[in-house]
């Protein structure tokens, strides 16, 4: 957030045309800075983590849900200015702003427990401006109160790599000291990874980058493979990362019997024909993962403080977001991508 002559501007990106990232889908933009409505929080932005999903949303994968919308769910923060009924935060405090940004509150989902399900729900970066600006709006219901003694930039990835990885993690039925397989090794892999090591697990990790593999060994994963390779051993459970359906056989085949497959993603190509004994039979599982509720974000919070996770990130300044999504999309990001305010 910047002043000038005039009143207080916001500065960042929207998604403006949707396409590759070659075709420029992202314009920088100049708007004044908005008033925190009842309920809300205004944070002068300190990070932003750079998530698949907000590739997803500039190339046209996912369909935009409004014109001209800034990307951005990882957010890092300071309150500048809170709205009528906020009680939980004040000016000063560091604040997480995140994917799931309102449920109904009263569906059979969001009484059972299972918001991320909710019907009515809306995401950051989505359906209202996101953190790829050096100012936000966000919700304080659905924000998370951060350490102010840690860096933003090693923040910002767990708001939402973090803890969607955390919820592919336990939708994969882990057993206790179980083999876990992980397809693609990106920015949510690398975090839930460090979990799973932590609760006693043998992690394998397939993946295509060189560099990924170099740094899932080096976190301590049993072994490190190409992402079509077969891994050294049956496995119990396994995540897939990577948004490509030409893996989802591949991980079905190499899990032992009762063994699950979650795929964490938003999105994902298509998958080819599964052949029912080879891939299905012995009661093998196949699960999805939809976006996370809030008590998923507090236990993921709570774990990665407790065994101090390892964040690794690759900072780029805001003004060369377009770049960081390319990039992304390039596979050329070591561990998560994060946007700094200028």
């Amino acid at each position: 957030m910047a002043s000038g002559s005039g009143p207080d501007v916001v500065s960042g990106w929207v998604v403006e045309r949707p396409g590759p990232m070659g075709s420029g889908p992202l314009a920088a933009v100049r708007r004044d800075v908005p008033e925190p409505g009842p309920g809300e929080l205004l944070l002068r932005v300190e990070a932003c983590g750079v998530c698949r999903t907000d590739l997803h949303l500039a190339e046209g994968d996912l369909a935009p849900h409004r014109p001209s919308t800034v990307p951005g769910h990882e957010i890092v923060g300071r309150v500048v200015a809170a709205g009528a009924e906020v009680t939980r935060f004040r000016a000063g405090d560091r604040v997480g702003g995140a994917w799931l940004r309102g449920t109904c509150g009263s569906c059979r989902y969001c009484r059972a427990g299972r918001e991320n399900l909710c019907p009515a729900s809306r995401y950051t970066g989505w359906d209202a401006d996101g953190g790829f600006a050096d100012a936000a709006l966000v919700p304080a219901d659905y924000a998370y109160p951060l350490p102010a003694d840690r860096s933003a930039v090693q923040l910002a990835p767990l708001l939402c790599a973090g803890i969607i990885g955390f919820r592919a993690l336990r939708r994969s039925a882990l057993p206790a000291g179980g083999r876990l397989g992980i397809y693609g090794f990106g920015a949510s892999a690398h975090l839930a990874a460090q979990v799973a090591l932590a609760e006693g697990a043998t992690v394998h990790v397939l993946t295509r980058s060189a560099q990924a593999r170099e740094l899932a060994l080096e976190l301590g994963a049993a072994s490190a493979g190409d992402a079509y390779d077969w891994p050294p051993e049956p496995l119990d459970s396994a995540i897939l990362f990577a948004p490509v359906g030409d893996l989802v056989p591949v991980a079905l085949a190499a899990l032992d019997r009762s063994g699950t497959l979650a795929i964490a993603g938003i999105h994902l190509t298509d998958v080819p024909a599964l052949n029912y004994r080879r891939h299905l039979f012995h009661e093998r599982n196949l699960r999805s993962v939809t976006s996370n509720t809030r008590q998923d974000g507090r236990e993921f919070l709570e774990t990665a403080a407790r065994i101090g996770i390892r964040v690794t990130v690759s900072p780029y300044p805001l003004g060369r977001a377009p770049e960081a999504l390319a990039d992304l999309a390039a596979d050329r990001v070591h561990g998560a991508a994060v946007l700094v305010p200028d």
